[in-house]
């Protein structure tokens, strides 16, 4: 007898609050995609975002209020912050190195917020400058740990560019009208995937890791989606989408009613995993577990006082 797995729909839906609205609770979270098993690693009274599992399984990494911190996925140990030296901004793109010993982030600078890309080391310290121009937000680094992804506005658009981890010259992979956002390595390097609004909505895409050969990946009407994530296997795509009408299409907000939605990588039929209240922070970086089951997630819990 087969056993039903029943998506989870209804259990996390919150609708904004905005005139009651008097603070939010963000819960750190956890989602099996094959059993919809929930487990809360931990709830915070303040704003965290974005979490990476480290390769290791040991560690999911978040940031909160301009500097980032680490945590034991069962909530047991933890949080630790991971010092950043003299960068005190990061923002809700980070990632961790194929081989666990260092962190690539973007954070603004006290002197123009522009965003730009650093690397440390995971225990921490003075990170080093990858990308003197702003504003850089990254989202994928290379298997091989030799190049960055990453979208950068540059001339009044954001596009989809590459660069050595090592710092030296930008290459720029796309060129279409609109946004081009979240590039992401599939885990044998040779793809990466990425978001576009040039088809009017907002879609995942696929192109070399030269930039050729650019593909559409999905065709929703009703919704936008944003930030693919490859699984650690690369059997999978886990993403967030926002509905149609809630924001424009190139927009990803905080505070609105989103899904996290899961397809194969190799293209067809998305499903619904989750309805949640977030958004920008969510799941903005790849946030699977080494198993390739479990994925890492933010969800608001708007409350009144």
């Amino acid at each position: 007898m087969k056993k039903l797995i029943i998506p989870v729909i209804l259990i996390f839906i919150a609708l904004p609050l905005r005139s009651q609205q008097e603070g939010k609770n963000y819960r750190l979270m956890v989602m099996d995609i094959t059993s919809n098993e929930l487990i809360t690693v931990k709830t915070f009274p303040y704003q965290v975002e974005a979490p990476n599992w480290t390769p290791d399984g040991r560690w999911l990494v978040y940031n909160s209020a301009g500097k980032l911190y680490r945590i034991s996925p069962n909530g047991q140990e933890g949080p630790f912050e991971i010092p950043t030296g003299t960068i005190t901004r990061c923002n809700n793109d980070h990632i961790i190195s194929a081989d666990g010993k260092q962190i690539a982030l973007s954070s603004g600078t006290a002197e123009d917020w522009r965003s730009r890309i650093y690397i440390v080391p995971f225990e921490g310290g003075e990170p080093r400058l990858i990308t003197p121009l702003g504003p850089s937000y990254l989202h994928g680094w290379s298997p091989d740990m030799g190049t960055l992804a990453y979208c950068a506005e540059r001339d009044g658009e954001y596009d989809v560019y590459t660069i050595p981890a090592g710092g030296g010259k930008e290459t720029r992979l796309t060129d279409a009208p609109g946004l081009d956002d979240g590039p992401e390595y599939t885990p044998c390097g040779d793809y990466i995937w990425f978001n576009s609004v040039r088809t009017g909505l907002m879609q995942l895409w696929r192109m070399r890791a030269d930039g050729s050969a650019q593909e559409q990946m999905t065709f929703h009407t009703k919704i936008n989606a944003w930030f693919p994530h490859v699984s650690p296997d690369g059997e999978h795509v886990v993403y967030i989408a926002y509905y149609v009408g809630d924001l424009e299409p190139g927009e990803h907000l905080p505070d609105k009613n989103v899904e996290l939605r899961l397809m194969p990588a190799a293209g067809g039929p998305s499903r619904l995993l989750l309805k949640l209240f977030g958004g920008q922070g969510t799941i903005n970086v790849n946030s699977w577990a080494p198993d390739s089951r479990r994925i890492a997630f933010v969800y608001v819990v708007p409350f009144i006082l």
